[in-house]
């Protein structure tokens, strides 16, 4: 099945978020990109192919999505996935698919630090509850859209975690 333009997918088509551990150059974007739409134009679930779409954000974040109320996809589809993008990972000398650093905005760009790292900025005050993060677990294009991917992050899972509220 073709890709599918991201806006048109649904608000409740299925959302993974691979943050990539550095900024890509744009050959490495084109790269990663053309490999990542090679996989999506034959993904498919039990033989089902999957209508999908990708969205690369900020020359770090790959946004892949499944509208699964016209096929749904499998545990075997989505390790078939990981895969392709581990391919990528070793092609390209980065992570993709470690969900552990906490990914946030300050006055330099985008930056990640270790849980343990982004606690002690918390500790000191370099970073606060106003601090723009990247929720990488949300879980659907229609949290995407609402504003849940990039908030303050008192308003997502890093405020309790950092800042008790």
């Amino acid at each position: 099945m073709p890709l599918v333009d991201f806006a048109e997918l649904p608000d409740d088509a299925r959302l993974w978020v691979f943050p990539a551990s550095r900024p890509l150059s744009a050959a490495e974007s084109e790269r990663l990109l053309n490999t990542v739409d090679e996989f999506l134009a034959t993904w498919a679930a039990h033989g089902s192919p999957l209508h999908t779409s990708r969205e690369w954000r900020l020359g770090q974040f790959l946004l892949v999505a499944v509208d699964e109320a016209a096929t749904g996809v499998s545990g075997c589809s989505i390790d078939a996935l990981v895969r392709c993008l581990r391919q990528v990972e070793r092609d390209l000398d980065l992570r993709l698919t470690d969900h552990t650093p906490v990914f946030f905005r300050d006055r330099e760009g985008v930056r990640l630090a270790s849980r343990g790292e982004f606690a002690e900025l918390a500790r000191s005050a370099a970073v606060g509850p106003s601090t723009t993060v990247f929720d990488n677990t949300v879980p659907s294009v229609g949290a995407l859209r609402a504003g849940r991917w990039e908030a303050p992050a008192a308003d997502s899972w890093h405020g309790e975690a950092f800042f008790g509220k």
